[in-house]
């Protein structure tokens, strides 16, 4: 019993095979995308429900002035998440690629499906997030075209001693915000470009396959 017990205590667990944690990072792989997808939609609610402050403007809490820079913010806060959330998309979708091309072969491009042959190319952005991307830029456009006609052209014209500074706040936020915005982005395409060097995975022949629309690349 001893030399049984001291066999046991000196054996050495066996470490998973490769594929079974090839697998588990792809459902991992998974898990995370539909994370960051249902962030976004917890966004759009927040969005929405933004409109609530230009109710504040009639019980005079607020002005339409700080009410429209808000939403104005709010509407980029968004987008700068639909730029992340696609970052995080494409950058899990080449790693889900990279582990099936340890198993699917040339002929599953036909067979199964023909994603894995490409990565997608840089700065895409999946249909589902380009919907959100219209809403934010539709109610931001809406809240200052009100807020242009409201405060801003009825004053053209005037006496330049009467207007009002506060009255810019709005399109001083919206540039503030494009230029967050643009280096959020350049900065997601950078950190994207650089994982597609550093692992772009098995090299697949896709001769006769056509990527476009439903799977951009780029050279498309």
């Amino acid at each position: 019993m001893n030399g049984q017990e001291g066999s046991s205590a000196t054996t050495k667990p066996v470490p998973p095979r490769r594929e079974e944690f090839l697998v588990h990072v792809y459902d991992q792989m998974f898990n995370d995308i539909n994370t960051h997808i249902l962030v976004v939609w917890q966004s759009v609610g927040v969005l929405v429900s933004a409109f609530a402050i230009l109710a504040l403007t009639e019980k005079q809490v607020i002005t339409l002035d700080i009410a429209a820079s808000l939403i104005v913010l709010i509407a980029a806060w968004l987008i700068g998440h639909l730029y992340d959330a696609s970052y995080w998309y494409n950058r899990n979708l080449v790693i889900i690629a990279n582990i099936e091309r340890q198993f699917l072969t040339q002929s599953d491009l036909r067979e199964v499906q023909y994603y894995f042959g490409k990565h997608r190319k840089k700065g895409s952005m999946i249909m589902h997030l380009k919907i959100q991307y219209a809403l934010a830029l539709g109610i931001g456009f809406i809240v200052l075209v009100f807020h242009f006609l409201t405060r801003i052209a009825r004053g053209i014209g005037s006496p330049w001693s009467t207007f009002d500074p506060i009255r810019s706040l709005p399109y001083a936020v919206l540039l503030l915000a494009v230029i967050a915005i643009l280096r959020l982005k350049s900065n997601r395409d950078a950190a994207y470009a650089e994982f597609l060097q550093n692992s772009p995975g098995k090299d697949v022949d896709t001769t006769g396959v056509s990527f476009g629309v439903g799977h951009p690349t780029e050279q498309h």
